[in-house]
C-alpha cells in the first residue's frame, strides 16, 4: 500500500525546507557500482565497489592491498576515458609500478603527505568538488596526527589518530552524499589499512587477535570492509632448470558489507612477472576467474567433457580457456552474464 496523504504532506513540508531530502524508498536510485577489475571480487561485492560510500581494504603487509586498488583504478579508466583519481600518498607512490598494473598515471592526481589533518582535508575537498571519480588513501597507518607530531618521542599520545579519523567520518558524509533525485557523478572512495596485533586481547583460538589502526568509529562508517591475504606463491619451472616466482594468489574476504552477503570469499591469481602461459606482468588470470564463476553460477554448462556457453561449445577445458582468453567480446559477455546472477534484485 502506498504512503497515505498525511505522510506525503509531511514529506512535502520537509522537502520545502530541505529540497530533495525525502523521497519514497521505491524511487531511490540504484547504488552505483565500480568494477574491481576482478570478476570474482565483483561477484563477492554483488557487482563491484559500492559508489558514494567509503570502503576499506585491510590486510597484512605485502598481501596485495595496493595492487587491488591500482587494478580497480585501471579497470575503471579502461571503461571510462574521463575517469579521474585523487590519490593521497601517505606512502611513496610508484608511478612505474602503477603503469605496469595498467593505470594511466596522467589521470591520477597524487597528493603526497603523511600529515593526517592535511590528508583528510584534501580528501574532503576532492570528494566535494565532483571533479574526481575516485578518492584513495594509501595508507592510513602512515598518517601522523598533528597532536602526535608536535610531541617529543618520549611523550605518549593516546588515540590522537582515532579522534581525528572519527571527526573525518562525521564530516565526510555530507560531501560524499549525492542527490536522490538528480543524476550526479558517483564517487569511488577507498582507504587502505593494515592489521596490527591487539595488545592485551584474547582469542578462543589461542591466536593473537587483530585490530586495524584508526579506532572503532571508522568501522561503523565504512559501507564495505574486505580483508586481503596472500595464500600462496605462483612458481613456474624454467627450461634451464629451477623455478621462477611469477605471482601470488590473493584471497579476499568480506568483513562487512551493507549491500552484499557477509563472509564471502574471492580468490585472484596475480602475476608480477610474465608467465609462460601468456599472462603478462601486472595482470590477473581473468580467464580462470571467468570459467570458475561461470560454472559455479550456472552460466557455463558442464556436461561430461563438453563446456557450453550460449551458442558456443568446446570439448575440453583447455580449448574453452584458449577461446575465452583471446576473445574480448566473449569475456565481456560472460562477465556480464555472471554479474546479472549476483546483482541485488537478481532472480
Amino acid at each position: 500500500m502506498p504512503l497515505d496523504d498525511e505522510a506525503r504532506a509531511i514529506m512535502a513540508r520537509i522537502n520545502k525546507q530541505h529540497p530533495g531530502s525525502v523521497i519514497v524508498a521505491s524511487t531511490m536510485p540504484v547504488v552505483p557500482r565500480f568494477t574491481t577489475g576482478s570478476l570474482s571480487l565483483d561477484v563477492m561485492l554483488a557487482g563491484g565497489w559500492p559508489g558514494n560510500q567509503w570502503n576499506e581494504i585491510v590486510g597484512a603487509e605485502s598481501s596485495g592491498k595496493s595492487t587491488i586498488v591500482h587494478k580497480t583504478i585501471a579497470a575503471n579508466q579502461a571503461r571510462d576515458p574521463e575517469f579521474q583519481t585523487f590519490w593521497v600518498a601517505a606512502e611513496h607512490y610508484d608511478a612505474e609500478w602503477a603503469t605496469s598494473l595498467g593505470v594511466d598515471v596522467d589521470r591520477v592526481a597524487v597528493y603526497s603527505t603523511n600529515a593526517m589533518e592535511d590528508a583528510y582535508t584534501a580528501m574532503l575537498k576532492a570528494a566535494e568538488s565532483r571533479a574526481f571519480d575516485a578518492v584513495v588513501l594509501d595508507s592510513y597507518p602512515a598518517l601522523v596526527a598533528a597532536d602526535e607530531d608536535a610531541k617529543e618521542m618520549d611523550q605518549a599520545t593516546i588515540s590522537a589518530g582515532a579522534r581525528v579519523t572519527g571527526k573525518f567520518f562525521r564530516k565526510v558524509g555530507s560531501v560524499t552524499r549525492r542527490s536522490l533525485i538528480d543524476a550526479e557523478r558517483p564517487l569511488l572512495a577507498l582507504i587502505i589499512n593494515q592489521w596490527r596485533d591487539q595488545i592485551g586481547g584474547w582469542s578462543p583460538s589461542g591466536m593473537t587477535p587483530k585490530t586495524s589502526p584508526g579506532g572503532k568509529a571508522k568501522n561503523y562508517a565504512y559501507y564495505t570492509r574486505i580483508e586481503a591475504s596472500r595464500t600462496e606463491w605462483i612458481d613456474e619451472k624454467r627450461p634451464g632448470g629451477g623455478a621462477m616466482r611469477v605471482g601470488q594468489v590473493i584471497k579476499l574476504k568480506t568483513i562487512k558489507s551493507k549491500s552484499a552477503a557477509p563472509q564471502q570469499v574471492a580468490t585472484i591469481k596475480f602475476y608480477f612477472a610474465d608467465s609462460v602461459t601468456g599472462i603478462l606482468k601486472g595482470e590477473y588470470d581473468t580467464t580462470a576467474e571467468m570459467v570458475t564463476m561461470g560454472i559455479f553460477h550456472g552460466v557455463i554448462d558442464l556436461s561430461g567433457g563438453w563446456y557450453r556457453y550460449r551458442e558456443n561449445q568446446w570439448h575440453g577445458k583447455d580449448k574453452m580457456n584458449a577461446a575465452i582468453r583471446h576473445d574480448i567480446t566473449l569475456q565481456e559477455q560472460l562477465s556480464e552474464d555472471v554479474l546479472d546472477r549476483v546483482r541485488p534484485g537478481a532472480a
